[in-house]
């Protein structure tokens, strides 16, 4: 799958591939109305990985539905909707607004966002908050819903069950870890706001650790964090994840996406296990 926020809507990828053979195209963040996001600079590269506080922008969901959306559907891409707001309402007045009838198959709640003001990871930090922001969603729309977390808490574990008791399909885990560079001749933050979002392998370690610490709570995780390659996208599998986001790397190489799946089924042969299935979780103890 794709990580929200880094493939665009999909078509911007198109001629890198066929995303119609991706497990899902994953949208950016949608928001009830549209958004310009944070003032730039709001992109700065770090050792391994990256800053960026976007803020969500987006054209919103109407423009999303009457342009972008019959595009996406008519390339044959499994779809799901990253879907984000300021109140539990409004999430929900968006996943009311979307079903399988547009052709989306399930809709991923941003509730890990730490670029925001309002919403996004404020939610994703308390457990209640989560599952009432969750239960809202799942009460307005009959899709699938997986609910994105926040990294930036001590404990993962108490979100995915409430996550899972409020309704969700699945979580992925992570969205970005919320981190901070500074410019030390000009004595400024490199990104306008300060802190932002880092991403990319530099965060891999942190990523792995938490989807295994998901995936004992038996909720269905969609890992995310790091992706660059065959080996980092089989951590996540063997630690327990039922699927795999690519993200920053799709900056990066952004073919690489559509060869993962080749690669994932040559891994598995000469692991001699016939599916997917049996790779996963089938870690064992050092």
């Amino acid at each position: 799958m794709t990580a929200s926020g880094t493939f665009g809507f999909g078509i911007e990828f198109m001629e890198y591939g066929d995303i119609s053979a991706l497990g899902a195209v994953v949208t950016k963040s949608i928001t009830l109305e549209p958004r310009a996001g944070n003032e730039p600079p709001r992109i700065y590269e770090t050792p391994s990985g990256m800053l960026n506080s976007i803020g969500l922008e987006n054209p919103g969901l109407e423009f999303f539905k009457e342009k972008i959306l019959p595009q996406v559907v008519s390339a044959g891409a499994t779809m799901v909707v990253n879907i984000a707001g300021e109140s539990p309402d409004e999430y929900g007045e968006i996943a009311g607004e979307l079903s399988a009838d547009d052709g989306i198959a399930a809709l991923e709640v941003n509730a890990g966002c730490p670029n925001v003001d309002r919403g996004g990871m404020t939610f994703g930090r308390d457990p209640g908050m989560l599952a009432d922001l969750v239960a809202a969603v799942c009460a307005s729309t009959e899709l699938p819903i997986i609910a994105k977390l926040t990294p930036n808490v001590a404990d993962i574990v108490p979100l995915v069950e409430a996550a899972g008791r409020a309704g969700a399909s699945a979580v992925t885990v992570m969205n970005t870890l919320l981190g901070m560079s500074v410019d030390v001749r000009k004595r400024v933050p490199h990104i306008k706001r300060g802190k932002a979002g880092l991403s990319g392998p530099a965060i891999r370690p942190v990523a792995v650790r938490m989807a295994f610490e998901a995936a004992q709570t038996g909720v269905p995780v969609v890992g995310a964090g790091g992706i660059s390659d065959l080996d980092s996208a089989m951590q996540f599998f063997l630690v327990g994840a039922r699927a795999v986001e690519v993200g920053t790397w799709n900056f990066a190489d952004p073919a690489f996406i559509f060869r993962l799946p080749g690669l994932i089924s040559d891994f598995l042969e000469q692991q001699g296990e016939t599916n997917l299935g049996a790779y996963i979780g089938s870690l064992k103890s050092g």
